[in-house]
């Protein structure tokens, strides 16, 4: 399934009032994970109440142990104080990565704004070097938007 095939996908799971949204935000990963070859680890961040952290929320790949990640600590934290996509086409070019696992070749991360305020944001790895287009960016836009939608 091809990245425009899937935002009806993502629509349908978004629109599902009868489950909780972390059901919701799992089915998201899962879905995303599944159908994109070169998603690894697929998973949401929220800012942690008025701390300057981030904490874990729902998520499909290898456990990790960054449940917690402080704003401005990795490519998450940089988002969070940023406000802006941060697309890594090789982790270990960057100074700032907080590495959750050695297979881990690329990472891109796209805020979620609910009211104009960075609540958020989906984290996806990927074991493949340089993964990640310009599609992959618009189309994380539009779950993020779509996701925006049931957390205001």
């Amino acid at each position: 399934m091809n990245l425009i095939e899937l935002k009806p996908e993502v629509k349908s799971i978004i629109n599902q009032s009868e489950i909780t949204l972390d059901k919701r935000l799992h089915k998201i990963c899962e879905l995303l994970e599944s159908n994109v070859d070169h998603y690894n680890w697929v998973g949401f961040y929220f800012k942690n109440g008025d701390k300057e952290e981030l904490k874990l929320g729902p998520y499909v790949g290898e456990p990790t142990d960054h449940t917690i990640i402080p704003f401005g600590k990795g490519i998450c934290g940089q988002v969070a104080v940023s406000n802006q996509n941060f697309v890594v086409p090789d982790v270990s070019a960057q100074d700032n990565y907080i590495a959750c696992s050695i297979t881990v070749k690329a990472e891109i991360v796209v805020p979620i704004f609910v009211n104009g305020e960075n609540i958020g944001q989906i984290d996806i790895d990927s074991n493949t070097p340089d993964p990640f287009t310009e599609a992959d960016e618009r189309f994380l836009e539009f779950v993020c938007e779509e996701v925006s939608h049931i957390l205001a």
